[in-house]
């Protein structure tokens, strides 16, 4: 069975996230650097780094909620790089789009309300594709990440940052009290909606990470996928080639 948000709604997966993210949209950004005390900063510039060889002009941001990816990425793109975002919450997206304002980015970067599983682009339209802390909520995720492939375009390239699970004494430990007991408090404390943050540590232990990922990734059709753990397998960056 899915692992979902409201596990009393008879709602799908998909729709429980997009209700879950605009419920707690407002409070998105605050609570990533918070709970993370701002670990989350350096790992989106870690993965973004990945991109730079490749100089991507044209750029696809799956799952890119508030947009913090999609802007990091212009870092390692191309001079005259155009990014386009696709997220299925229509809250994340509006604080995207006030970022991109107030940054003066929204020539850059479009952000569009769309199915990570049914993507509205021809085939071969990118030269990258990424996804910060989203793939895990895809409903079916070899659907998902079929579609990211089939608009990537040949030779073009995947990066993918997603947590994972630590697996060394007594790190383990002491990632799983925090992730179990520490943060969903908080994070009703401060989004006002408990089931997000019981919801986080539910689908990081059911994501299927590291090597099994790896596997998944080359079913799918990808080529040369890598693993890159961060801060002792706490997150991690994947990437791949089509």
């Amino acid at each position: 069975m899915a692992v979902v948000p409201y596990k009393e709604d008879s709602a799908d997966k998909k729709s429980q996230v997009a209700t879950m993210f605009d419920s707690i949209a407002g409070k998105y950004d605050f609570l990533n650097h918070f709970l993370s005390a701002g670990t989350d900063i350096y790992w989106r510039r870690k993965a973004v780094d990945e991109l730079k060889a490749l100089r991507p002009a044209r750029i696809l941001d799956i799952a890119t909620g508030t947009a913090d990816f999609a802007i990091e990425t212009l870092r390692a793109a191309a001079p005259n790089a155009h990014v386009t975002g696709v997220d299925i919450s229509e809250g994340m997206l509006d604080v995207g789009r006030r970022k991109l304002a107030e940054k003066q980015l929204g020539h850059r970067i479009q952000l569009e309300l769309g199915d990570s599983e049914n993507l509205p682009f021809a085939d071969g339209s990118f030269d990258a594709v990424t996804a910060s802390f989203g793939v895990r909520n895809f409903a079916h995720l070899e659907v998902g990440l079929a579609e990211m492939r089939r608009v990537l375009r040949p030779g073009g390239k995947l990066v993918i940052l997603e947590f994972s699970k630590p697996t060394a004494f007594p790190l383990k430990q002491a990632y799983n009290f925090y992730f179990r007991r520490v943060l969903p408090v908080f994070g009703k404390l401060i989004s006002k909606d408990r089931a997000a943050y019981t919801y986080l540590p539910e689908s990081v232990q059911a994501f299927p990470d590291g090597s099994d990922f790896l596997a998944i990734l080359a079913r799918v059709g990808f080529k040369n996928p890598a693993w890159q753990p961060l801060t002792f397998g706490i997150s991690s960056i994947y990437t791949a080639h089509n």
